[in-house]
């Protein structure tokens, strides 16, 4: 029950939040905020490329190896 009152508090706190960033950005460096910019408890979706054995190997490709002389 005290979880719910945040989240409900946090989706009307946030959707002010946005409301002011908003009204001060300037639309021609910025995206529209949303919401869920400013609450905690929104859902983030994942971003970027999730790590696996096959992608580690493309990652080591891209750095050069260090030389056994050289510090």
């Amino acid at each position: 029950m005290a979880e719910a009152r945040g989240r409900a508090a946090w989706a009307h706190t946030s959707s002010i939040m946005a409301l002011v960033a908003n009204v001060n950005r300037d639309p021609k460096k910025t995206r529209a905020f949303r919401p869920s910019d400013f609450n905690p408890y929104a859902e983030r979706s994942p971003r970027g490329t999730p790590l696996t054995a096959g992608n580690i190997g493309l990652l080591r490709s891209l750095v050069p190896k260090k030389e056994a002389g050289s510090e």
